[in-house]
């Protein structure tokens, strides 16, 4: 009865508006979260029937896609971060709206404390007889395994797991004309290993209704195209059949500046398969590093028909802002594939991946929540779960999120970012270069250590905490910070600033991104933005130093003190 009261007396003349009640002990509310973003590229012109690559800016590495009627079907790797494998779907190749995630139950798998670039690696997707199917590998949580869905926004079933792959990873189906299945993937060589990377190429027979391998396993590729010139870590085979013959795609050359997309073809699937002479057929490693706005490490590529008969192809690259320095992961591209001679390409030798390209021939259908482009997104938190592109780190193992009266609220849990576990910590890519993330936070902390705010974060050891908490009885604003695994796994401080307002008093917090630095802002209730820290070193969010596969995201964060 006290809230109706309170609310009917904001409405009288002259009544001041009532303070809302602070938030439950041990919970920080996130009245909102605020995206902007964008590039330099944003400023070359577009012109009409034109899109700008990359097609899924952020995070979204190792792309696939596949076309069921009018409608394509993209999956991309997630890691370590729940929910996974996030799916996509479009009318155009261009935008895309993600309509769920395929690794949404805790159950699916399970990521214990794996670091967060282990995990779920480069999903496939493939349609066939009205089921949708999900090809992966759970690198250290389990092998290689299959789910499938009649509607691809889910649910997907449990894994069912193909043991005959084990030491392989990136498996994909290749159903043929006469109904039987096959699955690729990369695997061990015959015999001992010759060089570091020196992988292997292999195919096997599918029994769908049993949902097992079946049948003698078959080499396709030793190494890779050019075996004398020991290739390494050729993976990401797909296979496809057109005008008679059969075509392997795979990524060779590793997944930094030397990655490239090779191709080979049969007359059988089980080959013998002969490589393309003018392999690659997408690279950018032979353009020089010194050029403006460039994008490298371009692979792992797939190759889609529209109903028209059109090739087109999906594939990860980068954009450094400077040398190999890129903190927004590995992302989505595209380009047209053009034939020649029977053989497909998608760059030709020497030539650099454009920002802009005109779109395919097919009906426009613009997305919900851009994906490209510079682009603001602000997240209310008024519905009754959040968007399918926030994530957490790790399953869960309880309940610590609610959302309620149009706010985000996180339980405070003695398990801080950097412990390898599941904090209450839940974030979205960061997407551009130049970005800015920004929220409303109302929190009380009870005892020193207690802390909650705005983080930006690569993995469990390069992280920045913007972070309400309190320090000797008082609450206090803190800039934290980890670059490595010999520091505390709940950071270091290296700013601070009182907080006269009272416990509870909601405040601004705010994180911009300018390449290779960040700013760290705070703003006072009625107050303009004040600076915590300019000008930080956000080179330590890079994968070049931070390593692995995954890149920034902006997250919420609640930490109670373990004592």
């Amino acid at each position: 009865m006290r809230r109706l009261i309170l609310a009917f007396a904001a409405l009288l003349p002259g009544a001041a508006p009532a303070p809302p009640p602070p938030p439950p002990a041990d919970t920080a509310e996130f009245a909102w979260f605020d995206y902007r973003g964008g590039d330099p590229s944003d400023a070359l012109p577009l012109r009409p029937g034109g899109y700008r690559n990359p097609i899924l800016h952020g995070f979204y590495p190792d792309p696939s896609v596949t076309r069921a009627g009018r409608d394509f079907y993209l999956v991309t790797s997630t890691f370590a971060w729940f929910p996974g494998i996030p799916v996509f779907r479009s009318r155009d190749l261009v935008h895309w709206t993600q309509i769920g995630n395929a690794i949404d139950r805790p159950a699916q798998l399970d990521f214990g404390r794996l670091g967060l670039s282990r995990g779920v690696f480069a999903p496939s997707i493939h349609e066939h007889a009205g089921m949708f199917y999900i090809l992966n590998t759970c690198v250290d949580c389990g092998g290689n395994f299959v789910i499938r869905a009649r509607n691809p926004a889910g649910p997907w079933s449990d894994p069912v797991w193909l043991p005959d792959l084990e030491g392989g990873i990136d498996p994909s189906f290749f159903f043929d004309a006469d109904g039987s299945a096959w699955i690729v993937n990369n695997g061990p060589p015959p015999g001992r290993p010759l060089y570091e990377g020196h992988r292997a190429i292999w195919v096997q027979k599918f029994d769908l209704g049993a949902m097992k391998t079946s049948g003698p396993r078959t080499l396709l590729v030793n190494g890779g195209v050019e075996p004398a010139k020991k290739p390494i870590w050729i993976e990401g085979p797909h296979i496809f059949r057109k005008d008679g013959f059969y075509y392997l795609t795979a990524a060779e050359g590793g997944t930094a500046e030397a990655h490239s997309e090779v191709v080979l073809r049969s007359r059988s699937v089980t080959g013998p398969y002969q490589p393309f002479a003018g392999n690659p057929i997408l690279t950018q490693r032979d353009l020089p590093r010194d050029r403006a706005m460039p994008i490298t490490s371009a692979g792992h590529a797939e190759l889609v028909e529209t109903a028209s008969g059109d090739w087109w192809a999906t594939f990860l690259a980068v954009r450094p802002y400077a040398g190999d320095f890129y903190n927004t992961g590995r992302e989505t591209f595209l380009l047209p594939v053009t034939w020649e001679n029977g053989w497909p390409r998608i760059t030709a030798p020497g030539q650099a991946i454009p920002y802009v390209h005109p779109r395919p021939s097919l009906p426009p259908q613009p997305s919900p929540v851009p994906t490209a482009g510079g682009f603001d997104v602000r997240d209310e938190f008024d519905g009754p779960k959040l968007p399918p592109y926030w994530m957490m780190m790790r399953n869960p193992r309880e309940p610590w999120w609610t959302l309620s009266g149009g706010a985000l609220r996180l339980r405070a849990r003695p398990v801080a970012l950097g412990d390898n576990g599941n904090p209450s910590f839940v974030a979205r890519r960061q997407q551009h270069g130049s970005a800015s993330a920004s929220t409303e936070l109302r929190y009380c902390p009870r005892r020193d250590g207690d802390e909650a705010g705005l983080a930006v974060l690569q993995n469990d050891a390069a992280w920045y905490l913007l972070a309400v908490g309190e320090a000797g009885g008082k609450p206090v604003l803190m800039l934290k910070r980890r670059t490595g695994e010999g520091e505390p796994a709940d950071g270091i401080a290296i700013a601070s600033a009182p907080l006269p307002a009272a416990c509870g008093t909601p405040i601004r917090l705010r994180i911009d991104a300018r390449g290779g630095t960040y700013d760290f802002s705070y703003a006072l209730p009625g107050g303009a933005w004040r600076m915590l820290r300019h000008g930080a070193d956000g080179t330590m969010l890079s994968t070049k130093r931070a390593g692995g596969f995954v890149g920034a995201v902006f997250g919420l964060y609640a930490h109670a003190d373990p004592r």
